[in-house]
């Protein structure tokens, strides 16, 4: 059987073994994608995304291989591993979800989330990271909003920050100022929710770090902030337990309304 095109190297990551596995076993049985995507209930150009690592298989379809191919829990076991290692290329990843979402909801207790901050905003933050290609960086944070904000059906997008975020003059006044009279103005969107958890309020649950849940057509992700870079959670187990964390924090918040009053006080002292 000819190829079209060359396999992942497994050794990048473990989804690239289990997708490079994939193929391994598909081309060992001498089925073709078409046959493959009978086997697992998906279309031929979905066997092909699998393989070349656009997209992630689901657990169905890895207990249906191992069927298929009397490989135990096999691949079954190598989708939990993926699921559980650090990700190499989880950036990547993670706009793809994004461009796919219904739903992004984003919790973060010391800056503005990214989907909702200016370019200066931007600018600002990565000058204290200390980006390697600055104005690299600032494009492509710039464009993975582009892809969020102009969809022609866009998600429904879900602010939870705490107040101490509005008070932090991050790139000075003047940026600030022009942050949240842009946050204002997003506000106004009917997919839009923004609501901010007053510094009254206490600890919660958003105390280890920033994370985001995104809801696919068919399941949620999650992807947890830290130092240094993030993970993305693609266990259904623990992105639930994610957006369960979302919705204990948003107990704490205050309603849309009272979170935009506090926004525009807020902006007084950066007028």
């Amino acid at each position: 059987m000819s190829s079209v095109r060359e396999p992942l190297d497994p050794r990048v990551s473990v989804w690239h073994f289990l997708a490079f596995y994939m193929r391994f076993m598909r081309e060992k049985a001498g089925l073709s994608l078409a046959q493959c995507g009978e086997i697992i209930g998906a279309a031929r150009s979905t066997v092909s995304n699998l393989e070349a690592g656009r997209r992630r298989p689901q657990d169905d379809q890895m207990r249906l291989l191992d069927k298929h191919y009397g490989t135990g829990l096999l691949f079954q076991l190598i989708l939990w591993f993926a699921r559980m290692a650090h990700d190499p290329d989880w950036a990547r990843q993670c706009m793809e979800y994004e461009k796919q979402a219904l739903a992004i909801k984003t919790y973060h207790g010391k800056a503005i989330p990214r989907p909702f901050q200016t370019e200066g905003y931007i600018r600002a933050m990565l000058r204290t990271e200390a980006a390697k290609d600055f104005e690299d960086e600032v494009g492509t944070r710039v464009e993975r909003q582009r892809l969020i904000l102009e969809r022609v059906d866009p998600p429904t997008l879900w602010m939870l920050v705490d107040e101490s975020v509005l008070s932090c003059p991050v790139g000075g006044p003047e940026v600030m100022r022009c942050q949240l009279e842009h946050l204002l103005d997003l506000a106004s969107q009917s997919n839009v929710i923004m609501r901010i958890v007053p510094a009254a309020a206490g600890p919660h649950h958003g105390f280890d770090g920033p994370f985001q849940v995104i809801s696919l057509p068919e399941r949620d992700v999650a992807y947890a902030g830290a130092q240094n870079g993030g993970r993305l959670i693609e266990s259904p187990v623990e992105a639930r337990d994610f957006s369960t964390k979302f919705e204990r924090i948003g107990a704490k918040a205050l309603p849309e309304d009272a979170s935009l009053a506090l926004i525009k006080r807020h902006l007084e002292q950066y007028s």
